[in-house]
């Protein structure tokens, strides 16, 4: 299939994918969440041997998975905490030490991230947000490529664990992809893991 016919086709998996989404009532996206963040402590219990290790979340934009509440019960048991922020358009992201009540700011795309003075790390476990996602644990962003870069950056040294966070009704049969598309160690919903 050409470029451009994969391209075509994840335009209109995107437009379905976001209707889908958004047909989510708030208090169902609300428990779901807590559900995925409650399963993702479940799934990984190398978490519990890894307390000084890096965990980078994201900050919710839209109808997105909220993955604060796992967040915060990290936070409490004392695992250090990062957000990605977005620094040019080209670049992967960047991860930065943050935890819950630091202030944040806009990046690049306006979407809350730590002040630009909290240190750089790199995470060991990476929860990344999605529209798509398939049984081989490829995933569909938004189109502008952030966490392809960064999938890419982070896997050159092959040290951190991707999980991708979604609804269950976010899963879809086959996610169009190229080569520049990497796919996710796992996939954590309110009803499954999935690993890759």
């Amino acid at each position: 299939m050409s470029g451009e016919a994969i391209a075509a086709e994840k335009a209109a998996l995107r437009k379905l994918m976001r209707a889908r989404r958004a047909a989510l009532p708030p208090e169902t996206r609300a428990a779901a969440s807590v559900q995925a963040c409650e399963r993702v402590l479940a799934s990984f219990p190398e978490l519990k041997q890894a307390p000084d290790a890096t965990i980078a979340g994201y900050w919710p934009i839209r109808d997105e998975l909220d993955p604060r509440p796992l967040l915060q019960a990290l936070a409490g048991d004392g695992y250090r905490l990062a957000l990605p922020m977005s620094v040019a358009r080209d670049e992967p992201l960047v991860f930065r030490a943050w935890k819950p009540g630091d202030p944040l700011v806009p990046d690049i795309m306006r979407i809350e991230a730590p002040l630009p003075t909290a240190p750089e790390v790199v995470p060991w476990l990476l929860l990344v947000p999605m529209l798509a996602f398939d049984r081989k644990c490829c995933r569909l962003g938004y189109g502008a490529g952030f966490y392809d870069r960064t999938l890419a950056a982070l896997g050159a040294g092959g040290a951190t664990v991707t999980v991708g966070l979604a609804f269950s009704v976010q899963e879809v049969e086959r996610v169009p992809v190229t080569e520049d598309d990497a796919p996710l160690d796992a996939i954590v919903t309110e009803s499954r893991l999935i690993i890759g």
